[in-house]
């Protein structure tokens, strides 16, 4: 190779080499205070009703993939649900509300949905055969699933020209669907009123003072049903898109206790057929727009229904079935980490995911159930991050997003990195505040010192001297297969995460550092990192 062909790869190699800045920036974790806790089984996936007609652009993602026609048998589902230990399923979508339960006195045949240009959504009712609930409930307690039902809130009730719906709600059907429910042992964690009528609604939508009535009558029937049972479900509404003064009128009127959770669904991303959904996913002011949407409902529930939490019961981040290559490739985890940091740090109780499967937003291949990128992320902080949310203070780096939980089910903290920019490499110095508050008079006083250092203090503390013992953190590093971001693959510390032979979900085993050695996280990147044996207060169980 004569030196003019070596001269002109140094060149084109050079702009490669230069892109990739490093930027030293300091994390401050308060792990003396706790922001705010999530409930124990805070991931959540749905399952939708969508038949495979269901279109958008051109495109029909959802095959079999419904609570009618999924294959309850397929062993990468069973895996995928059990991995988890308690992953919540919530079954319920836009077709909710046009769903019999086949069972009692029906004045219609049990039959599926069919389009149909003028029906809800273009598409016919549909009905629930007891069979299939029998079916359904079988998988769910083999894999140990926590179940959340949607229920049909515009049965007997009558359409307006401007698709407002009136009239009470007709309880006879669901009335006998959850005493068959019941009858046989079935366990139901939540049952949730409605899908999507609130405020203008998505298709339908039905008045908040009409609702609050209507929940006042679910609430009483289950009462009545549950008189005998152990433990009585959550009552769960409305499953629908956030709007202030309809969100509170529902829990004035419906009254103290009534209503357990309210619940809310997350498009932030905009429709799936947008060409810059990626821009949107790595820009941190949109991701940061949605912030102002949980700090609203917040204050809608202390104000108006404080014995009330907040879930997120539906959120793919680009509606109508999602972004094809974007919501079920490793850029889509950029997303939806953020939204789980963020939504746990405003008190949200539980985030449920469109979807376990169908659509491009699953977290399981439509096809083939394997696994997308998303599933590893949900499972990764299903495992690591615990329910109490820790206050982590990143002024200098935007493109970093960060966030930090007491470590689940062990001692420790547990820090999570999203590195949203293309060519800063961060190198993150952490401190933290924890055990080092001093009472100066009327004034408390938090020293800062290096997290590493309050590691080995904690060590020492419970009996064993820190020079005795080698300390180290763990970390997990999620990266895109080729550095792709688009890619359907993602790589945990160099390793490409894919199903066993035999079908399992493979071991997310975490890369050790030592404690002090540099933490560092590469561009488009994502990192867990866990800190054992750091004793907080706050973490205390």
């Amino acid at each position: 190779m004569d030196f003019r062909t070596l001269l002109l790869i140094f060149l084109a190699l050079c702009p490669a080499l230069s892109a990739q800045t490093v930027k030293e920036i300091v994390l401050m974790i308060d792990a003396s205070t706790k922001v705010a806790w999530t409930d124990a089984n805070y991931i959540c996936a749905t399952i939708d009703w969508w038949p495979k007609e269901k279109c958008n652009y051109n495109q029909c993602p959802w095959g079999s993939a419904s609570i009618i026609n999924l294959d309850l048998t397929h062993p990468y589902l069973e895996n995928a649900i059990r991995a988890f230990k308690g992953l919540r399923l919530r079954l319920g979508g836009s077709l909710q509300d046009q769903v019999i339960y086949g069972v009692g006195n029906l004045k219609s045949p049990c039959s599926s949905f069919t389009q149909q240009k003028d029906g809800l959504f273009g598409f016919s009712k549909g009905c629930l055969p007891m069979q299939r609930w029998d079916e359904l409930n079988n998988l769910f307690k083999k894999t140990g699933a926590l179940v959340t039902f949607g229920l049909n809130a515009l049965y007997g009730r009558q359409p307006t020209n401007r698709h407002a719906w009136v009239g009470n709600w007709d309880s006879s059907n669901a009335l006998d669907f959850i005493k068959y429910t019941v009858a046989k042992g079935y366990q139901i964690n939540s049952w949730e009123f409605g899908n999507e009528l609130s405020g203008s609604g998505i298709g339908a939508s039905v008045d908040a003072a009409q609702y609050g009535k209507d929940v006042i009558q679910l609430h009483n029937l289950l009462n009545q049903v549950y008189q005998n049972t152990p433990v009585r479900p959550l009552l769960l509404a409305p499953g629908g898109f956030y709007d202030p003064g309809w969100f509170g009128k529902l829990l004035q009127v419906s009254g103290r206790g009534t209503v357990n959770v309210l619940t809310h669904h997350i498009y932030n991303l905009g429709p799936g057929s947008d060409n810059k959904l990626v821009d949107k996913i790595l820009n941190p002011e949109y991701l940061s727009r949605i912030e102002g949407t949980f700090s609203s409902l917040t204050q809608t529930i202390l104000r108006n229904g404080p014995w009330a939490s907040a879930w997120v019961g539906e959120s793919g981040g680009a509606f109508n079935s999602g972004g094809p290559d974007v919501s079920n490739a490793f850029v889509d985890s950029f997303w939806y980490l953020d939204q789980l940091g963020m939504a746990a740090k405003h008190h949200t109780k539980v985030y449920c995911r469109q979807t376990l499967i169908g659509g491009n937003y699953g977290l399981l291949d439509t096809d083939t159930f394997v696994p997308n990128p998303d599933y590893y992320s949900a499972l990764l902080w299903n495992r690591l991050m615990g329910k109490v949310v820790l206050h982590v203070v990143n002024s200098a780096a935007p493109h970093l997003r960060t966030y930090a939980h007491c470590t689940k089910d062990r001692a420790g903290v547990t820090l999570l990195l999203i590195n949203l920019s293309t060519q800063i490499q961060y190198k993150v110095n952490i401190h933290s505040t924890a055990e080092t508050s001093l009472q100066v008079g009327e004034k408390k006083v938090h020293n800062k010192k290096s997290f590493a250092r309050s590691i080995k203090e904690s060590v020492s503390w419970v009996g064993t001297k820190s020079s005795d013992v080698t300390l180290s953190r763990e970390e997990y590093h999620l990266t895109p297969e080729g550095g792709n971001i688009k890619s359907r693959t993602m790589l945990l510390n160099g390793k490409l995460l894919r199903l066993t032979e035999t079908g399992d979900i493979p071991s997310l085993s975490p890369a050790l550092a030592n404690l002090n050695s540099p933490i560092s996280i590469e561009p488009l990147s994502i990192k867990f990192i866990v800190f054992p044996n750091f004793n907080s207060p706050s973490c205390s169980r």
